[in-house]
C-alpha cells in the first residue's frame, strides 16, 4: 500500500461512521502562523508508530473544502522548512494533492523516525511530543525514557524493577506459589528450579552473582507492588459509592499485589460489592448480582493489559455506583473505541499480554471484549460504552434498564454491538435477532425496525444485500464489513 492509499484509508476511518481525529491523521482547515505549533505536530508524527498525516481541506466539523494551488505551495514550503530546520533531526516529508469526494485535499506524510524521540531543536529531549486520543501532546519524562528504551529494543516489561537481589529476597518479593498455581503445577522443592522457571518467563534476570526482578515479574507477581519504587503507583483501586454519583464514598480498597497473583481476588471483591437485585420466588427471597462475572473479568483484564505505564499519577480504577460500574485505565486506546469488537488486539504491552495469556488470565485472540459484551446481551443488560481521553480509556457497564428508559444512543450502540458480534460469528443481524436482544415481543416488531433504522442512519450498519428491496426480510452487517 502506497502512503497515499494509506492516507485516504486513514481519512475515511476518521470521517466515517463517526467523525473524529485519529492518532494517525490530523485535520487542518488552514496553515497555522505558529511555527512552534507546526513543529510539535511534525515531532509527534515522527514519534508515532507508522508515522502519520496532516490533511489540509478538512474543517473541525469534518466538512471538506478544496485547497488552492497557491495555498498548497505556501503550506508545503512552510512545513518543509520546519522539517529541515526546527526539529532535533531533519526529516523528509512528502506531499500530494488528492481529490476526495469532489474536493482537492492536500496530504502531508510524516514518516516515523528510526531514532526516537524526535524533539524541538534548541530544546531538551524532554520537549518531545506524541499523538494521544487524536491530539498532539507533550510527552512526560517517563514516556520519553520509555521511548528511548523501546528505540534500543528494551521494552517496559524487560526493564529492571529491583536489582542485585539474593535468592531469598526474590522468593520473598514474588508470589511464586500463586505463579505455580496459575500454571496448575506443583511447586518444586528446589529453590534453583523455582528461580530458573521464573527466569524462563522473564520475571527474573541473572546478572553476575546476583538476581534482578524485571518490571514484568513485579507487575504480575509482586506480593506488594508498592515495594518497587517505579511501580508503586500501578496498584488497582476499587471504590464503591452510595448512589449514582461520587459524592459519598461508601468503601474503597487498593490491591497492592501483582496482577496475576491477585487477579481472582480482585474479581471476587468487585463482584461482592456490586449492587444486588432482590428476586422473590414464592416465599423465598434471593439476592442476585445482575452483572455477569464474565463481563467484569474480561473488562478488568483489558484495563490491566492495555494501560500506559508511562502515565504517572494514574492507576487502573474500578468505580461501583448503584446503577453502573466504571473501569478506567491510564492511556488512550491504540484502536478505535468503535472497533474494539472486531479489530485484532493491539497492545502497547506485548510481553505483559503474552504472560497473562500463559497464566490463563487474558485473551490474546481478540475475543475478550466480545465475550464481555456477549454476556451482557445474554443477561439482557444495556450495552457498555467506551470512551477515551488524552490520557485514559474508560468503559461503562450499566445495570438493568427497561427498553423505554434507554436513550436513543444507547439503543443504537446496542444494535451496533449486536450486529458486530453476529458478524464475528459469520452471521447477519435481522429484525428477529434485534427483538431477541432487547426482549421485544414478536407483535412489536416495529420497535425493532425503528432501532435498526436509527442505527442505519448513524452509518454504523448497512444492509447485507443492497439488491434486496424488501426490508421485511433484510439482514444487516457492520459498516466496516
Amino acid at each position: 500500500m502506497s502512503w497515499q492509499e494509506k492516507a485516504i484509508k486513514c481519512l475515511k476511518n476518521s470521517l466515517y461512521p463517526i467523525s473524529v481525529e485519529l492518532n494517525e491523521i490530523d485535520w487542518k482547515s488552514g496553515l497555522s502562523p505558529k511555527t512552534d505549533k507546526l513543529a510539535q505536530h511534525l515531532c509527534a508524527f515522527s514519534n508515532q508508530e507508522g508515522g502519520g498525516f496532516l490533511v489540509y481541506g478538512v474543517n473541525d466539523d469534518a466538512t471538506l473544502f478544496s485547497v488552492t494551488k497557491k495555498e498548497s505551495d505556501t503550506i508545503i514550503k512552510k512545513l518543509g522548512n520546519i522539517a529541515l530546520h526546527n526539529l532535533s533531526q531533519s526529516i523528509q516529508i512528502q506531499h500530494n494533492t488528492i481529490e476526495y469526494e469532489g474536493n482537492a485535499l492536500l496530504f502531508i506524510s510524516i514518516p516515523e523516525q528510526m531514532e526516537k524521540p524526535v524533539y524541538l531543536r534548541g530544546q531538551t529531549i524532554y520537549d518531545s511530543y506524541y499523538r494521544s486520543a487524536g491530539q498532539t501532546v507533550k510527552m512526560s519524562k517517563e514516556a520519553v525514557k520509555f521511548m528511548i528504551s523501546a528505540t534500543h529494543g528494551i521494552s517496559f516489561e524487560s526493564q529492571i524493577a529491583m536489582p542485585n537481589l539474593s535468592d531469598e529476597e526474590i522468593l520473598a518479593l514474588l508470589d511464586y506459589k500463586r505463579f505455580y498455581e496459575r500454571l496448575d503445577k506443583n511447586i518444586p522443592k528446589s529453590t534453583d528450579t523455582i528461580l530458573s522457571t521464573l527466569a524462563e518467563y522473564d520475571f527474573v534476570l541473572q546478572g553476575g552473582n546476583s538476581l534482578s526482578i524485571t518490571n514484568l515479574g513485579a507487575i504480575l507477581l509482586a506480593n506488594d507492588i508498592t515495594k518497587f519504587p517505579q511501580l508503586k503507583g500501578k496498584t488497582v483501586r476499587v471504590l464503591r459509592y452510595t448512589g449514582t454519583n461520587n459524592l459519598v464514598l461508601d468503601k474503597e480498597h487498593t490491591f497492592v499485589n501483582g496482577y496475576a497473583a491477585g487477579f481472582e481476588e480482585m474479581v471476587d471483591y468487585i463482584m461482592k460489592n456490586l449492587p444486588q437485585q432482590e428476586i422473590i420466588k414464592g416465599a423465598i427471597r434471593k439476592n442476585k448480582i445482575e452483572y455477569p462475572r464474565r463481563t467484569i473479568r474480561e473488562f478488568l483484564a483489558n484495563s490491566l493489559v492495555h494501560q500506559d505505564f508511562t502515565v504517572i499519577g494514574s492507576q487502573v480504577m474500578v468505580e461501583i455506583f448503584t446503577d453502573r460500574v466504571v473501569m478506567t485505565n491510564p492511556g488512550s486506546p491504540l484502536n478505535d473505541v468503535n472497533r474494539f469488537i472486531d479489530l485484532p488486539p493491539h497492545s502497547r504491552n506485548e510481553d505483559l499480554a503474552q504472560s497473562l495469556l500463559l497464566l490463563n488470565i487474558c485473551e490474546r485472540r481478540g475475543s475478550g471484549v466480545d465475550r464481555a459484551i456477549e454476556a451482557l446481551e445474554e443477561a439482557l443488560l444495556p450495552p457498555p460504552k467506551f470512551t477515551k481521553g488524552e490520557f485514559f480509556t474508560r468503559v461503562f457497564v450499566y445495570g438493568a434498564q427497561k427498553l423505554s428508559a434507554m436513550s436513543k444512543q444507547d439503543k443504537i450502540r446496542a444494535c451496533y454491538q449486536h450486529c458486530c458480534l453476529l458478524h464475528e460469528d459469520n452471521k447477519e443481524m435481522t429484525n428477529q435477532s434485534v427483538r431477541e436482544r432487547f426482549e421485544i415481543d414478536k407483535n412489536s416488531y416495529p420497535i425493532a425496525s425503528r432501532i435498526i433504522n436509527d442505527t442505519l442512519s448513524a452509518s454504523l450498519i448497512k444492509i447485507a444485500d443492497p439488491e434486496n428491496v424488501s426490508r421485511k426480510f433484510a439482514s444487516y452487517i457492520p459498516h466496516y464489513a
